[in-house]
């Protein structure tokens, strides 16, 4: 029986056939990407919405929190906007958009942090990563 060219070895047909894993490729397998910012920006989105979770509602906080949601979780959105932009104008300006919610999402953990001084440690956490990916999207934007 001759072997399908477009079946990878992979030296565990059995798992193959176990656990419904596709092992069909026309080229070897593509490492992983190391920096996927579409999965990054999605992590940081979930974890401003567990942060915010956490933060006592009241006539401050509920518009802190109302803050914080909008643009944490709009980086990704806007990652993805531009991921599948038509024109390199329309890419920059969503890269942009990343850009300034990333910073807006700093101040807000700064005021959340203000409202209620014992979520600094996490809010650090998250402001950092905040500062990272606003800091990534400057980088592209200067690339233009």
């Amino acid at each position: 029986m001759q072997k399908d060219p477009t079946l990878v070895d992979t030296g565990d047909e059995k798992a193959f056939w176990e656990q419904g894993r596709s092992v069909l490729r026309e080229e070897p397998p593509v490492p992983a990407r190391v920096y996927d910012l579409e999965e990054r920006t999605a992590r940081f989105g979930e974890k401003v919405i567990d942060f915010v979770k956490t933060i006592p509602q009241g006539p401050v906080t509920n518009r802190i929190i109302d803050q914080l949601v909008g643009c944490g979780t709009s980086v990704g959105a806007n990652y993805c906007e531009a991921d599948d932009a038509v024109s390199r104008k329309e890419f920059f300006l969503r890269i942009n958009t990343c850009r300034k919610e990333a910073r807006e999402t700093k101040h807000f953990l700064r005021m959340a942090v203000r409202a209620v001084p014992a979520l600094k440690p996490v809010a650090l956490e998250l402001w950092r990563e905040a500062r990272e990916l606003h800091l990534i999207f400057c980088s592209i934007c200067r690339k233009k």
